[in-house]
């Protein structure tokens, strides 16, 4: 669980380039309490934003990817790399994110990042507690943003 006070706060949890991209969701009421993450997908539907702490470290950090389209809207399934749901082209996908101004990476997941909210649900029906799934979700996500963006975590202390 984390806490963000203020929106400068927010945005700063995102890499200087990302932030002109950020949107805020209506209504978003500060201060924020975070229990597992924080996402959003833009009005437009062109942007998806993440906010977590990695693990051993309490200080935010913000992704904003690019909901590319999908060239082929046909019924195949695909399976999240972070919480492993399947689902179809419209529900699991490519987001990408610039490295820099010559490289992008990207990662097949649930398109609306709302990983937390399925790992939740199957852990429900399996009559499983979902705190260790939430970890390992968290953990890949912070994988994601260290080997593909080199951002490095530290424990702000």
């Amino acid at each position: 669980m984390f806490r963000i006070e203020t929106e400068k706060e927010l945005l700063g949890a995102f890499r200087s380039r990302d932030r002109k991209h950020v949107e805020l969701p209506k209504g978003t009421k500060l201060p924020l309490f975070v229990r597992d993450y924080l996402a959003w997908v833009d009005p437009y539907g062109v942007r998806a934003f993440l906010v977590f702490t990695a693990p051993g470290s309490n200080r935010p950090t913000g992704i904003a990817f690019r909901r590319d389209q999908q060239g082929d809207r046909t019924l195949a399934i695909g399976v999240c790399e972070w919480c492993r749901a399947s689902g179809s082209t419209d529900q699991i996908g490519l987001l990408t994110t610039d490295v820099d101004s010559k490289r992008r990476v990207g990662v097949n997941v649930c398109l609306d990042l709302r990983c937390n909210e399925k790992l939740e649900a199957a852990m429900n029906m399996a009559g499983r507690s979902a705190v260790d799934e939430m970890k390992v979700l968290i953990e890949r996500m912070a994988r994601f943003a260290h080997e593909g963006l080199g951002i490095e975590f530290s424990s702000g202390a």
